[in-house]
């Protein structure tokens, strides 16, 4: 009785079946990369709404303890560090001591009295000028 051996041989792709998936890799990326792309830059306006909202409630305990808003003069960073003739002033007011940037790296823009009257925080965007749109539009809260 004769026993053959079979040797498997080790085949790799061929250069049509790497195109093949390359192409098709392709076309996911040209389809879904746009709608990740659009929910990163939603990410980052909601990020800046969510830190204007922590920027609002420290100012709203600046005043409960100073008996007023930080001057325009004062901005944001009366809320870390206390300034001339605020008695009262018990802070720091936000967590890690120091006034947030927007998710763009830019500083977020204060104004006492605002446009109607109260105070406005917002982020000018990703372009960091006023106006705009889509992720260049202006983020904020205006009381």
């Amino acid at each position: 009785m004769s026993f053959r051996r079979f040797r498997t041989v080790a085949r790799g792709f061929t250069l049509v079946e790497l195109l093949v998936v390359l192409a098709i890799l392709g076309l996911l990326a040209g389809l879904v990369g746009p709608a990740v792309l659009n929910q990163l830059g939603g990410a980052k306006s909601k990020t800046a709404l969510v830190q204007i909202k922590d920027i609002e409630q420290a100012l709203e305990l600046y005043k409960l303890d100073v008996g007023r808003f930080p001057s325009t003069q004062e901005g944001l960073d009366a809320l870390v560090r206390k300034p001339a003739g605020a008695n009262g002033w018990n802070g720091p007011y936000l967590k890690k001591g120091e006034v947030p940037k927007d998710p763009w790296g830019n500083a977020y823009q204060y104004a006492n009295p605002g446009k109607q009257g109260g105070v406005d925080v917002i982020s000018l965007g990703a372009d960091n000028q006023p106006g705009g749109e889509g992720e260049n539009a202006d983020i904020g809260v205006q009381n």
